[in-house]
């Protein structure tokens, strides 16, 4: 057993020790053997279970969510302690510096009158701090490891930023039909390459529609899914009123249940 103190309260350095004690040689087995890589995904997953927390506005779960994104935090900066390349405090250091920079208008004299001031002054300190000399830079600085729709809309704003940008929400309509249309013409041609490519332009310009609407695609797309979802529900629960084993039955069949249950729900 390792040495310990038990509290009845503990802070952000308890965490930071227990993680430690956790990968030491008297510790677990399970934490010795990771690696950033290895974790990857817990920090994927425990990420988007807080955001669940905020979408269902349950304050209980958002508390312990915080708590395992936070755990994640810690232990990447535990494997990197032992290797003598940083710790929890380097990082907490560098955010708090990065956040002392990048609000002037707080910590030094510069003016922001409003929200929109402060998103520009932001850019321009993150593009100096950076050393990006383009928008391009820019665009390349956003993570390919978000997911893909929310990494579309971040890049058309950095383009909009600098004036690149379709007029009005019909413009970025008449886009997506265009760009719908060049999608069925290669899906003619069978030509798979095409439609992949076209596909994702389709996908492209949707976002963009979504972001000139002020709508966030990402949720937009997954709360149809949860609608699916639902209606699929609605379409078994149907089916087994009627007597009726939903695997057995025909496409037209199975789309009478689904318009029957989607009017349902409008």
């Amino acid at each position: 057993m390792v040495d310990f103190e038990f509290k009845s309260n503990y802070n952000f350095y308890d965490l930071v020790k227990i993680m430690s004690l956790l990968r030491s040689p008297e510790g677990c087995p399970w934490d010795r053997e990771q690696t950033h890589k290895s974790i990857r995904r817990d920090f994927l997953e425990e990420c988007y279970e807080a955001i669940e927390a905020i979408d269902t506005d349950d304050r209980d779960l958002l508390l312990e969510e915080l708590g395992d994104v936070l755990l994640q935090v810690v232990f990447h900066a535990e494997i990197e302690a032992e290797k003598n390349s940083f710790t929890a405090d380097d990082v907490c250091d560098g955010i708090c510096k990065k956040l002392i920079i990048r609000h002037p208008h707080v910590f030094g004299d510069v003016t922001a009158e409003d929200s929109e001031a402060v998103l520009k002054n932001w850019d321009a300190i993150k593009m100096q701090t950076k050393s990006q000399k383009s928008n391009s830079e820019v665009m390349h600085s956003v993570s390919v490891a978000l997911p893909a729709l929310i990494r579309a809309d971040k890049v058309q704003n950095k383009a909009r930023k600098i004036g690149f940008d379709f007029p009005d929400v019909n413009a970025a309509l008449d886009k997506l039909s265009e760009e719908v249309s060049e999608l069925k013409e290669a899906i003619l041609k069978n030509q798979s390459d095409s439609i992949q490519a076209e596909l994702g332009d389709v996908l492209f310009s949707a976002v963009n529609v979504g972001r000139l609407l002020k709508v966030d695609s990402e949720k937009a797309l997954s709360d149809t899914t949860e609608r699916f979802i639902a209606r699929f529900e609605g379409m078994e629960k149907l089916a087994a009123e009627k007597g009726l084993e939903i695997n057995s039955l025909s496409l037209e069949e199975l789309d009478n249940l689904w318009d029957t249950v989607k009017a349902s729900s409008n």
